[in-house]
């Protein structure tokens, strides 16, 4: 026996015992992961997908249809079984000649299948084909029933492509080429760092398995998020105001507040000193506040949209008159906050009241006609299992809506981290933006329910008129000067949406924004990257179709233009002020209390 035998048995006898000890770790953790997987919370029936009523009308209408045009299904099936039966008999032919390739691939490119073997191991790549087929077959037929009217047939689309997206063969270990080969590779070494992680996850969630997207441990506020200096200097049950110092000797004399979305935590708009907007708008000469609201519990049950415009809205406006000895501020309201302060603004212009000068909205929906992607869970089926849902907690928590959100990017947010993490025994990045989708709120039982039915379903502020503190107010109410910025591939607030709520407010002075990307890169996107560009058209009294075809494409961030928009509205410079004031001490350094309150 030579040298090089010995070494190789050496070699193959610790590659062995490095497999047994990885097969008695995985016993090891089998053992906690039954534990804690019966400990997760009951869902209900009614929010884990739509109801039954949905798919008995799309079988109803695939039932007519086939028997009113049968021409039409033996076609689209015999082309879907003969494209099916090719593939086979072509795959069968190259392997009984001996040759190790795949067959002819003709099928679309999906980044899901971007590893290699995918694409020149036989075996991979019939699976993929195969499944790229089924896939398109239950699109073209769920596309082909035509006697749903559009909106269920949006839901059907969307559902349905939710079933066809979770059997990617992708998100199954015995075919994933790319998994098995890392297994392979480690000696099952990356399969259990992905049991540890899947367990640590559950345990993490009591239960509920909720991928971590982000590596927790990375972050931590105040500290590397959150930074921008600044002081707590209000606080009450509803909110933290935050006034941020100012970082040149002289700012504008009218002050900037910022409400962000009480759906998440505000430091999507502080994450770092690079991607900062507050960080940004302050170096501009701004003295600006943003409210941080305080994370609902069930003591919040009753609280409702009249409690987030009398306690939140115009008690945080009076605050930063008050603090900065002025008349007016300028208000920036994103998402439902913006949704909310256009509600604000309504019934500010009832009560005479003018302490707003300006109003920007980012990715705002005041129009609810077209509820965009997201719709497909406002129906009554998902609507009345949250209502039955908040009646028993007092409020709905943060794990169904970023379920909800995460759905609708499943194969981004859910199914591909989920592959990294549980198949792959990979660690999830340390990304800030990430970090933060994971950082859930909660909302109180009576705001959701009055924002999901009056605003969200009966589109009662830009119809008949929605009651707040008393009073009903509706969208042409909404008469100061505004800046609404919209994104080009939001899947929350959809633009052409935005676009029709601007429409319809009654201010004379106004302009829109379309930024590209989504609901928070289209936002969260400085100048410093250069990254996606936006439009922009004056004529706001064209349909949606014909605004965006004459619009003009800009190149770099819309911030600047923003920027030059606001500072009209922001009167002439005066000296820098320092957070507080005598009637307003500082209470805690920002990022304050509440956004670490768990």
């Amino acid at each position: 026996m030579t040298t090089n035998d010995l070494d190789d048995l050496a070699g193959s006898s610790q590659n062995v015992a490095k497999l047994e000890a990885n097969l008695a770790r995985v016993e090891e953790l089998t053992q906690r992961l039954l534990k804690v997987m019966g400990h997760g919370r009951p869902v209900r029936p009614d929010l884990q997908g739509p109801g039954q009523d949905l798919y008995v009308k799309a079988a109803t209408a695939y039932m007519t249809e086939m028997m009113n045009n049968p021409a039409k299904l033996i076609e689209h099936q015999l082309e879907f079984w003969g494209k099916s039966v090719k593939h086979y008999v072509e795959a069968q032919h190259i392997l009984m000649q001996g040759k190790m390739e795949p067959a002819t691939d003709e099928t679309t490119s999906d980044r899901r299948f971007a590893h290699e073997l995918w694409q020149t191991n036989p075996y991979f790549n019939f699976i993929k084909q195969q499944y790229l087929m089924n896939a398109s077959a239950v699109q073209q037929a769920v596309d082909d029933i035509e006697t749903l009217d559009s909106e269920e047939k949006k839901r059907l689309q969307y559902f349905s492509q939710q079933m066809v997206d979770m059997i990617s063969p992708t998100n199954f270990l015995p075919t994933n080429p790319e998994a098995l080969a890392l297994a392979a590779e480690t000696e099952g070494e990356s399969l259990v760092a992905g049991l540890e992680n899947l367990i640590a996850d559950l345990e993490a969630n009591d239960g509920d398995l909720v991928v971590t997207l982000a590596d927790k441990k990375a972050f931590k506020l105040g500290d590397n998020l959150a930074t921008t200096p600044g002081s707590v200097v209000f606080r009450n049950h509803m909110f933290e105001l935050i006034q941020y110092a100012p970082s040149t000797e002289k700012v504008y004399s009218t002050p900037l507040i910022i409400f962000p979305p009480w759906i998440n935590k505000f430091y999507i708009l502080d994450l770092k000193p690079q991607n900062s907007l507050i960080q940004w708008a302050v170096d501009q000469g701004y003295t600006v506040f943003v409210v941080s609201w305080v994370n609902p519990d069930a003591g919040y049950r009753d609280t409702s949209m009249s409690d987030y415009v009398e306690d939140g809205y115009l008690t945080a406006i009076n605050e930063v008159k008050q603090i900065c000895g002025v008349k007016k501020v300028n208000a920036v309201g994103y998402c439902i906050a913006g949704t909310t302060l256009s509600l604000t603004l309504a019934l500010m212009k009832q009560r005479k009241d003018t302490s707003i000068n300006s109003a920007t909205f980012f990715t705002t929906l005041t129009d609810f006609s077209d509820r965009g992607e997201v719709g497909v869970f406002l129906d009554d089926d998902f609507v009345d299992g949250i209502a039955a849902e908040v009646e028993e907690h007092g409020v709905l928590d943060s794990f169904f809506m970023s379920r909800t959100f995460s759905y609708l990017r499943s194969n981004d947010l859910i199914y591909g981290p989920a592959i990294k993490s549980y198949m792959m025994g990979k660690a999830p990045p340390a990304f800030d933006l990430l970090y933060w989708n994971g950082d859930g709120t909660n909302l109180p039982a009576s705001m959701a329910m009055e924002y999901l039915r009056g605003l969200c379903q009966d589109d009662k502020f830009a119809t008949a008129g929605f009651e707040v503190c008393g009073t009903t107010v509706q969208i042409k109410d909404v008469t100061v000067p505004l800046c609404a910025i919209a994104c080009e591939t939001d899947h929350i607030a959809a633009w052409k949406s935005s676009y029709q709520g601007i429409q319809k407010m009654g201010s004379k002075d106004k302009t829109f924004i379309l930024s590209e990307s989504g609901h928070i890169a289209g936002i969260i996107n400085p100048p410093s990257k250069k990254k996606y560009g936006h439009y922009t058209n004056p004529e706001l009294g064209l349909t949606v179709d014909d605004w965006y075809d004459a619009a003009d494409k800009h190149e770099g961030s819309w911030w600047p233009r923003w920027d030059t928009w606001l500072s009209q509205k922001s009167g002439k410079k005066v000296s820098a002020r320092q957070p507080g004031s005598e009637k307003n001490p500082v209470l805690a350094p920002a990022p304050g209390t509440y956004v670490v309150a768990k």
